[in-house]
């Protein structure tokens, strides 16, 4: 299910055609309305210190420039090199609302990319006419900023290289038209990006000075939020509807994803079950030539984009150019669509099983938790795939695999962790002032309760961990996978879901913990049995970003406290909830020597698994060389991977292991062994 990453240069829209209003616009007079409420909000920092002024002009210019093939050292390093009295001078003038640092700075930025510009234009004439030169595709991101304008133009023919060849795996360049092509859409894409630094329009005139400002203040907010901790953000209008739409699952549209080609806007990728997908007509590298008869040649991806998203269009008709290379002829046609509710199923979750001799394996992969407005929830989800898997056969075990499961909705792990416990707490949060909430399974009973393994990785976050942390709380189930979890353990406070907030922004606010009082922050969930997946190889986790939270724990709270609950409904909970709060299961981890043994010999004894670990350590010798939280290419998570396959043989094991404990097998008060 999961979707290559996407390389930096690629541009993809998904049509959404949903009644967008215009994008809220924020200006420099915002910025201490925001960054006051944040400061307000943030559980660890409530003044602008001269740590957080460094942080600010540091993150201002790398999100400007991340590969480090703008700037030269001599320009950069003054910035990240301040003094004491320079930084409480840019303090006061920020407090005193004088944002004349970050546009003097902004005009260094601007200078470097008419530089850039001339740079890219003396490689580019070399590069078409030239076979490029192979050695660019292994070129380590660089370090540290180059010395000298030779460096810069070396480092923006990579980019152009990198450019050039991920298009070349996608179509015929062998001509330098061809290749020309491809530059000057590197150049396009890369302008446009410029431009909003150099505060112009696509044709090259000044933006309006209300524009630029936004531009400018959105910028400053960005580096603000960012150097509270590396999980605050602000975010644009557009930004945020993309954001509601990824964690709702669903939107209104067409179901075309479209992507900017050297021969026009491309369809990239048809959205499975939408109008686009069930016509049968339109596949992936089909041209989108015309708009309702309108010819799109003359008009800007973006300006594309805006004709498809206009809200009062209920029904298109689009004309497409399917291209074959190989008999040099090209096919027009046109397919009228209309808009539709569209569910992103393959974001949600897959199901499969193993069959076993007296029943079968559950295999449920959740990529994200979940929740709509009219009722579609991860939970919901969750339940209707195992009341499927018990149609089919005895469901003598399950796997829950999160292992490409990064977070969504808190309340919605509550209520999958509640699938598989009954009542108890799930989640303690504790706040800036001390102050503590436990997020509690009322239900009173589970809905599974037989041999689970939660299948993690490095990529598991936040409320993926709240789950399996949970469960093993618990000891209702065994969680395998990498060594540990990604080790987000903070909350966040957002306003992304509210359509009509003043601002979107996410500000972290506490720390969440499960109820054995353990912090998933920067640790994450340690693994009952150690199975390398894809993703072990590599530097990923909350201890590789900068500005993470530090770590601690809070009291367990197996036996709840209520102590957050008022009297009224502290007495109603000591009647109807405390008599049946979850248990701790001390069964799985009597058991986990023999598991743990019987899973390393199957490992050290798999050919196919030794080949794959041997893979990880040459992957890991590179490390020393590339940057953290970069991600290989072959990365591929199925539901019949070499991990899952795995996870598949402990669940085996753990069926054996109960049939044979049977009447030894019993639930004990939490607290005691």
């Amino acid at each position: 299910m999961k979707r290559s990453a996407i390389l930096f240069f690629t541009l993809i829209f998904c049509w959404l055609n949903t009644a967008i209003a215009a994008p809220k616009q924020v200006s420099l007079a915002d910025v201490p309305q925001v960054m006051s409420r944040m400061f307000n909000f943030h559980v660890e920092n409530k003044e602008f210190s001269p740590a957080l002024a460094r942080r600010c002009i540091k993150i201002f210019i790398e999100q400007f420039d991340p590969e480090k093939c703008y700037l030269l050292e001599q320009e950069a390093l003054p910035y990240l090199n301040l003094t004491d009295a320079q930084i409480e001078g840019i303090i006061y003038r920020l407090q005193s609302e004088n944002y004349s640092d970050f546009v003097e700075l902004n005009q260094l930025l601007q200078q470097s990319v008419v530089r850039a510009q001339k740079l890219r234009a003396q490689a580019g004439t070399k590069l078409i006419q030239e076979d490029l030169d192979q050695s660019f595709a292994s070129s380590i991101p660089p370090a540290h900023y180059a010395t000298n304008e030779t460096v810069l133009k070396e480092r923006q023919s990579v980019r152009m290289f990198r450019f050039y060849q991920f298009h070349k795996s996608r179509t015929h360049l062998e001509s330098a038209d061809r290749r020309a092509k491809v530059y000057a859409l590197f150049e396009k894409k890369i302008r446009r990006i410029e431009n909003n630094y150099l505060f112009l329009q696509a044709d090259g005139s000044s933006l309006p000075k209300v524009k630029a400002d936004h531009i400018l203040a959105l910028r400053i907010l960005k580096s603000f939020a960012k150097s509270l901790d590396t999980h605050t953000a602000f975010f644009s209008a557009e930004e945020a509807h993309e954001m509601r739409t990824s964690l709702e699952k669903q939107f209104e549209g067409v179901g075309v994803v479209l992507s900017e080609g050297i021969d026009g806007v491309v369809i990239a990728e048809l959205i499975k079950g939408s109008p686009a997908e069930l016509s049968g007509q339109i596949q992936v590298n089909d041209l989108l030539v015309e708009i309702d008869g309108e010819s799109i040649a003359q008009h800007s991806f973006e300006e594309v984009l805006e004709k498809l998203k206009k809200k009062d269009r209920g029904e298109l008709i689009l004309g497409f150019k399917r291209v074959d290379l190989e008999v040099d002829n090209a096919q027009y046609f046109r397919v009228p669509l209309r808009k539709k509710p569209i569910v992103m199923n393959d974001e949600r979750l897959q199901v499969g099983y193993e069959t076993l001799d007296n029943g079968i394996v559950g295999k449920i992969a959740l990529f994200s938790f979940y929740e709509t407005s009219d009722g579609m929830s991860s939970e919901k989800d969750i339940k209707e795939a195992i009341s499927s898997l018990r149609k089919i056969a005895p469901l003598n075990g399950l796997i829950l695999d999160l292992r490409d499961n990064s977070g969504g909705f808190l309340s919605q792990a509550v209520k999958v962790a509640g699938l598989f416990v009954s009542n108890g707490v799930i989640v303690i949060s504790k706040y800036s002032k001390g102050e503590v909430h436990f997020l509690r399974n009322i239900v009173g009973r589970s809905f599974y309760n037989g041999p689970l393994v939660i299948l993690t990785s490095k990529m598991s976050a936040s409320a993926s961990e709240i789950v399996a942390q949970a469960l093993q709380d618990y000891g209702v189930g065994i969680v395998v996978g990498d060594k540990t979890t990604f080790g987000k353990g903070s909350i966040q406070y957002q306003t992304v879901t509210d359509e009509k907030a003043d601002f979107f922004f996410k500000v972290t606010v506490g720390r969440y913990y499960t109820a054995s009082g353990k912090s998933t922050q920067i640790e994450g969930v340690l693994a009952d049995i150690v199975v390398p997946t894809q993703y072990s190889p590599y530097n990923i986790g909350e201890r590789f970003l900068e500005f993470p939270l530090s770590a601690d724990r809070v009291d367990p709270a197996f036996l709840d406290p209520l102590t957050d609950l008022d009297e009224k409904t502290r007495n109603l909970f000591q009647r109807k909830y405390m008599p049946y709060l979850q248990r701790v299961v001390p069964f799985w981890k009597k058991m986990l020597p023999t598991l743990r043994q019987n899973s390393a010999k199957r490992i050290s004894q798999d050919p196919n698994y030794q080949t794959f670990l041997r893979k990880h350590e040459k992957i890991r010798a590179r490390q020393t060389t590339t940057p953290a939280n970069s991600i290989d290419e072959a990365v591929n998570i199925t539901l019949d991977d070499l991990p899952m396959g795995e996870a598949v043989n402990i669940v085996k094991d753990m069926i054996i292991l109960e049939a044979e404990a049977r009447p030894e097998m019993h639930y004990e008060k939490t607290g005691s062994d």
